[in-house]
């Protein structure tokens, strides 16, 4: 059995003491709740606040950011190498994201050199994939998924994929309180492990494959009893304590 995860990604939310409140309540919640040795808890905060969260949290928490830049340094105004994160103390980075993809042009190619470039500071990638409505309603979900995750991989070692987190996030339903049902995730899902299937039967045995997309207390059971959803990359529902504490919990009981 795959260990659980569950990923809270904040996008760009959050205040100093506002975090400071969230996070003793998540992790009230987590030692009261949740067994920790079935389920691996991350969050994501805006990169101002990561080292903020990282001493708030001490050690009990991962702590990842949203976002890096390609490059290890240069003149490139405004962003984060991977080699910074890591001194900020992050372990993680979200990569892909659909708000990344459509709002700030992060190509196919440029999410890939993100993934190398992640993996060659020791940063786990958290690879976020998803088709919009107008894909799914045209049939071409699961194509456009298993190319994002071609192009992504491509460059990469075996050993390498073995060090990705995969997230489904159908961009249809990110934010806007529409959630895939339980089978049309795990339709995709399946076919993700079924793609990396074809690169190593070892991985995609390991894979952990993440569910975002709305996400929230009452739905993530069901998600997360789905043969291939390994947890949840959760957006809106992560800024809540007691629904974040919660989705932990399910996803620690699958």
């Amino acid at each position: 059995m795959r260990k659980a995860l569950v990923a809270g990604n904040w996008k760009m939310n959050g205040r100093a003491d506002a975090n400071g409140e969230l996070v003793a309540q998540v992790l009230a919640g987590l030692d009261a709740q949740i067994d920790t040795d079935s389920v691996d808890v991350m969050v994501f905060p805006p990169s101002i606040y990561i080292s903020q969260v990282v001493s708030l949290s001490g050690g009990r928490l991962g702590v990842g950011a949203q976002n890096l830049c390609e490059f290890a340094e240069g003149a490139f105004t405004g962003e984060l190498s991977a080699g910074m994160l890591v001194d900020a103390g992050c372990s993680a980075v979200l990569i892909g994201h659909s708000e990344r993809r459509s709002l700030f042009g992060d190509t196919d190619t440029r999410v890939a050199a993100k993934v190398e470039a992640a993996l060659a500071a020791d940063l786990i990638p958290v690879l976020c994939l998803g088709e919009s409505l107008e894909q799914r309603d045209s049939g071409e979900a699961l194509n456009v998924v298993a190319e994002q995750l071609r192009l992504a991989t491509e460059n990469l070692t075996v050993e390498q994929i073995a060090r990705v987190v995969f997230a489904y996030e159908p961009v249809w339903a990110i934010g806007t309180g529409r959630t895939a049902t339980p089978e049309q995730a795990q339709e995709v899902h399946a076919h993700l492990r079924g793609q990396l299937q074809q690169i190593d039967s070892d991985i995609a045995a390991k894979a952990r494959i993440l569910y975002g997309g709305s996400c929230n207390p009452a739905n993530a059971a069901e998600l997360f009893a789905q043969a291939d959803i390994d947890g949840g990359l959760i957006g809106g529902a992560s800024l809540k304590a007691n629904d974040f504490v919660a989705i932990c919990q399910a996803a620690g009981a699958r």
